[in-house]
């Protein structure tokens, strides 16, 4: 089954810092390039962490704050952070990568599970390709409708199910698509429906598919 990779969508032209650059130079770096996050990588290229907007906020936090606190160790890592002078004091670490050719829906995933509003995209060595956001990801769901009915008719009818041209119909509005037709068992029918919501794109699917035998119940012995 056909599915957008991380490749397709993300940000080649990334925006980074090293581990020793400067708090005011990595806040130079987001404003003018309008950027909340920036990738720190080593001298090979390999992201090690990422500094964010809310990484530089620490400083202005405990601005005064002078003593270290006692009590918590959230609270004693933001306060080691807002003393930090450079990007590797600031940083999240290590950084959160995502494999170039892994699909939107894994890099979905993990951004949901990490919780983070960025993935940096590594190739096979590791080293940093792009910048893969939230944003870069819920964009799937603009593709166009026709896009989405000829990626069904591909790679769901022909490439998936192997079934004989016409056997099903698919059409698409505002990302729902509706399936239309007739197979021979039920299986296929729902065969048809769940690939179909692994499209890139699709938001819903209405499963219309007729069949004339249910295998999906057993026969009494």
């Amino acid at each position: 089954m056909w599915e957008p990779t991380v490749e397709s969508v993300m940000t080649r032209e990334v925006v980074t810092a090293r581990p020793g650059t400067a708090f005011k130079e990595l806040v130079a770096l987001m404003n003018e390039h309008r950027v909340s996050g920036l990738p720190v990588v080593d001298r090979a290229g390999r992201p090690v962490g990422v500094v964010s907007e809310a990484d530089t906020l620490v400083k202005q936090e405990h601005l005064t704050t002078a003593t270290k606190p006692l009590f918590g160790r959230r609270r004693r890592d933001r306060w080691r952070r807002a003393t930090g002078r450079d990007a590797k004091d600031l940083m999240t670490a290590p950084a959160i990568t995502v494999a170039a050719d892994a699909t939107v829906t894994a890099a979905a995933r993990l951004l949901a599970e990490r919780n983070v509003r960025r993935l940096c995209v590594v190739d096979g060595d590791g080293l940093l390709v792009g910048v893969v956001s939230r944003r870069d990801v819920i964009g799937t769901f603009l593709r166009d409708d026709d896009a989405i009915r000829a990626d069904v008719e591909e790679y769901v009818f022909k490439r998936g199910m192997w079934l004989f041209p016409g056997s099903l119909t698919v059409e698409v509005a505002a990302g729902v698509a509706t399936l239309d037709g007739q197979v021979e068992r039920r299986t296929t029918a729902q065969i048809a429906g769940q690939l179909t919501e692994a499209v890139a794109g699709v938001v819903g699917v209405h499963n219309n598919v007729r069949y004339e035998l249910d295998d999906t119940v057993t026969s009494p012995l």
